[in-house]
């Protein structure tokens, strides 16, 4: 496996893997790999002749000033271990002066999508992703690339940004990877104690209870926001940032249920923030 850090020395090592015609799978992270990672990993693995690249690299651009870029995790040593066992074939670990060099003036953006839900609390941060999401597809120059529906705003703001530049490149889902007792697998749950660890299981109730209650045939818009409100209240340790039920694509606000259907919620547990959802398609 091999580790880069220069991007001059991965373009050549990309060019001569699709000389040989190879296709390049892309799995973007921050690092701090966990089970949710690695099943993007063993996605991108099904492919019989693929070489699988793995960005590392906790983007600035996407944390907000009283955001915890500095604190946010990070184990080199620990992601290069999980990423070889995996039979990843390259990690790509770049210092953040060999994507933003001085003077770096870019950025990309989109004009809807990325207001609400993360980015309307979040201010500037897929204005963040985006950008190095770009950089990194055109560096990389990825036939596939992969993605947890934990991010499901974000995929659906990268899909549309890929579709808006004609960036030819696959883009694949993959589904949300939970703790046995239904979290959402996360880098910042590691900042949880005890206690707000036990206290986090309300977002995953919350969700959950959202989703039978679609299932079961339910379709106000209202009626399932409320119960889920009425979960999250219950737990005293959160801080409810926003429920939403939107179009899983559009990421507009429904006035009532039916078609693609993300059910979405954010809660600060303590100092931290986390995000968890359903993904409900063709619902009539």
């Amino acid at each position: 496996m091999l580790v880069i850090k220069e991007i001059k020395e991965l373009k050549k090592i990309v060019k001569k893997w699709k000389k040989q015609n190879f296709t390049i799978c892309l799995v973007p992270t921050m690092g701090y790999l966990h089970e949710g990672h690695l099943s993007l990993m063993k996605a991108a693995r099904k492919n019989k002749k693929a070489k699988l690249i793995v960005s590392i690299f906790v983007n600035p651009m996407q944390f907000g000033a009283n955001e915890d870029l500095a604190t946010y995790p990070r184990d080199l040593k620990k992601d290069r271990a999980l990423c070889k066992k995996e039979g990843v074939d390259l990690i790509f670990a770049p210092s953040v002066k060999q994507l933003y060099p001085t003077n770096f003036k870019s950025f990309v953006d989109l004009n809807s999508l990325t207001d609400k839900l993360c980015g309307a609390s979040r201010k500037g941060h897929f204005r963040g992703v985006c950008t190095v999401l770009t950089k990194f597809f055109n560096i990389i120059t990825p036939n596939r690339a992969y993605f947890g529906q934990k991010d499901a705003q974000q995929f659906a703001i990268v899909k549309q940004m890929t579709k808006d530049l004609n960036m030819p490149i696959k883009l694949k889902l993959c589904p949300i990877i939970r703790e046995e007792d239904g979290l959402a697998k996360s880098s910042r749950n590691v900042y949880l104690n005890k206690e707000e660890r036990k206290a986090a299981l309300v977002l995953s109730r919350a969700v959950f209870l959202g989703q039978r209650l679609i299932e079961g045939g339910e379709r106000r818009t209202k009626t399932v926001k409320d119960a889920m409100l009425n979960v999250l209240q219950e737990e005293s340790l959160a801080r409810i940032d926003y429920v939403e039920l939107v179009e899983a694509n559009t990421i507009e606000e429904l006035s009532s249920i039916k078609g693609d259907v993300l059910g979405a919620v954010a809660v600060y547990i303590g100092k931290t923030r986390l995000i968890d959802n359903f993904l409900l398609r063709g619902i009539k």
